[in-house]
């Protein structure tokens, strides 16, 4: 997929938010990329999915994870492209932790997903959670690429869209000291 079909996606879908938003990582930004919005139709998120599994297309892979919210369906459909299981792990007393009898075998190659990544916290820690299991990431796969590609996973990552949104530290955030309504279009609380 092109960027401008990607952006006719967004567009349509009600994708990206403007406004003071609070991010996940606790920086403040005029864009919000909610791909919540986007999974709600299946068609498309079948066409984005299919977009990057292709570019692991040869690439021996056991399971797929995301981190709870925003990789929870993108997980799915991103193994039901490679015909794989799928778990997704999250927060408890603010970790990020494995529940609900989902496990990783040891020597597993693991593909790790998420909708939106700005500073990629959330997919270290879902990488953490792989390593300490004794399998292996073999690859990261998002919608959305907020760095401008300068994230750096250690292992081949893969973005259906890269742009580069500023965010800011909230002391330092020109938004705020414009007086702007600060909202949290996020899932979760701050860490």
């Amino acid at each position: 997929m092109d960027r401008a079909e990607m952006e006719r996606i967004f567009k349509q879908t009600g994708l990206m938010l403007e406004g003071h938003s609070l991010l996940t990582s606790g920086r403040h930004s005029n864009r919000y990329m909610q791909c919540a919005k986007l999974f709600q139709y299946p068609e498309y998120s079948e066409m984005i999915c299919k977009d990057l599994a292709d570019r692991f297309a040869g690439q021996k892979i056991d399971m797929v994870v995301g981190p709870a919210v925003g990789g929870i369906i993108m997980s799915y459909e991103m193994a039901r492209q490679f015909k794989v299981p799928n778990i997704f792990a999250e927060r408890e007393n603010g970790a990020m932790t494995l529940r609900r009898g989902f496990s990783i075998p040891e020597g597993a190659k693991v593909l790790v997903v998420e909708d939106v990544v700005t500073t990629g916290g959330s997919v270290r820690e879902v990488m953490d959670i792989v390593a300490e299991a004794k399998a292996e990431v073999v690859g990261v796969c998002v919608v959305v690429d907020r760095s401008g590609g300068k994230i750096d996973f250690g292992v081949p990552f893969e973005a259906a869209y890269e742009t580069e949104i500023q965010s800011y530290e909230p002391s330092q955030c020109p938004l705020c000291e414009q007086g702007l309504e600060l909202v949290k279009p996020g899932s979760r609380k701050l860490k």
